[in-house]
């Protein structure tokens, strides 16, 4: 069956699941965007709560990513049906803040909760794209990253209301609008022509895939990508209130986190388009290596004009991920065709493991060394992928 055989899909199809992965991603950073509220309200002190916050959603969403491979539940479920409880859930795990948390455990606890139901929205509104897009599914997971963007940012957007709006309605507006993404998704979305079954988790082939030269470009590639990029977001904030202490600059930083991190939707949208001239290696491996600059003189933004100081980062948010789709692309081209479904798991999982490492080294960084200097420790990041992945942006796969 082609794309060319079949009818076209119906044209609110990808706008809906758009707006649906951007709806229920947007309760990834919920608790990052009011955390200073929280902090005041459930009585939390210390300087390791931001790196631990954004790490528990992260340990979430692996644990999440990881059960449902393993026990195939978009197999066995309608992928639309999965979306929508999970939407639901993770909805309902973060209104559980307002309700049940009592201090930083049960705070994070929830936080895990979200995390793991994430696994149920970001991977499978790509399987329901995958289900209805084959030789435009490129652009799809464009258009599906940046919707993950500005789901991410759409909270700081709320916070950045100001008084209009509490830290209570924050989470309640995040919680409602994830709860209409799944909805949307399972009114308007049928399972398309092209779903099928992915190949069955095996994790005894992680070995294997790793022995093919082009594979692991691609995986040591993504590694890279995501040593550097959940951390960029998790100390936006931090980065502006540093840059604002230093040059007595007033103003509205959650308006700026979310205008610094949602521009990276246009990264992944334009760099979805480019990547079919010029092939989605070279795509990546540019974007890669302009944040991999950026991280390397990062000191030196503290000390620039306000102007240039806002430009840089808002390049920054742009490169930082719109990357991502390619790598997704790269890693589904270069993995054994029988374990396609496995190498995906396997390396979102370790992706997102990495990120872990790189927020909680952050976190320790700002509490002992001059904050000028924190974001150049993500370079590592850029600079194990930007090597990894010269063989593929030569040949522009």
């Amino acid at each position: 069956m082609s794309e060319t055989t079949t009818p076209k899909p119906p044209v609110w199809i990808i706008p809906t699941i758009v707006f649906s992965q951007f709806a229920g991603t947007s309760l990834w950073f919920a608790g990052n965007a009011v955390l200073g509220d929280l902090q005041a309200y459930l009585k939390i002190t210390g300087d390791q709560v931001l790196g631990s916050i954004t790490s528990s959603v992260q340990l979430g969403f692996i644990a999440g990513t990881l059960v449902f491979a393993f026990f195939a539940i978009s197999d066995k479920f309608s992928p639309r049906k999965i979306f929508l409880v999970c939407a639901l859930l993770g909805a309902t795990a973060n209104l559980a803040i307002l309700w049940l948390a009592t201090n930083l455990f049960s705070l994070l606890l929830f936080r895990f909760v979200t995390g793991f139901f994430l696994a149920g929205i970001y991977p499978i509104g790509m399987k329901i794209a995958a289900g209805w897009y084959q030789k435009s599914l490129g652009k799809a997971i464009g258009f599906l990253v940046g919707a993950l963007v500005l789901g991410t940012a759409f909270p700081h957007f709320l916070k950045s209301i100001g008084g209009a709006l509490s830290w209570q309605v924050v989470l309640q507006s995040v919680s409602i609008i994830a709860a209409l993404g799944g909805i949307a998704m399972y009114l308007l979305v049928p399972d398309g022509p092209y779903i099928s079954k992915g190949s069955a988790f095996n994790p005894k082939v992680l070995l294997q895939m790793f022995r093919t030269k082009d594979f692991r470009s691609a995986a040591f590639g993504y590694f890279g990508h995501m040593w550097e990029l959940y951390t960029f977001w998790a100390f936006v904030p931090i980065m502006l209130q540093h840059y604002a202490a230093l040059n007595q600059w007033n103003t509205n930083f959650s308006l700026w986190a979310f205008i610094i991190i949602a521009v990276g939707s246009l990264g992944c949208i334009i760099g979805g388009f480019v990547s079919g001239k010029t092939g989605s290696a070279r795509v990546a491996f540019f974007q890669l290596l302009v944040s991999g600059i950026l991280c390397l003189i990062s000191p030196l933004l503290f000390h620039l004009p306000l102007f240039l100081f806002l430009a840089l980062l808002v390049i920054w948010g742009t490169v930082v991920v719109g990357d991502s789709p390619q790598f997704s692309a790269l890693t589904a081209k270069t993995a054994p065709k029988e374990y396609v479904g496995s190498a995906l798991t396997i390396v979102n999982s370790l992706g997102f493991a990495i990120t872990i490492f790189s927020i909680q080294l952050a976190n320790y960084l700002y509490t002992v060394i001059n904050p000028n200097y924190i974001f150049m420790a993500l370079v590592v990041g850029p600079l194990f992928g930007l090597w990894y992945m010269r063989p593929l942006a030569k040949r522009g796969f």
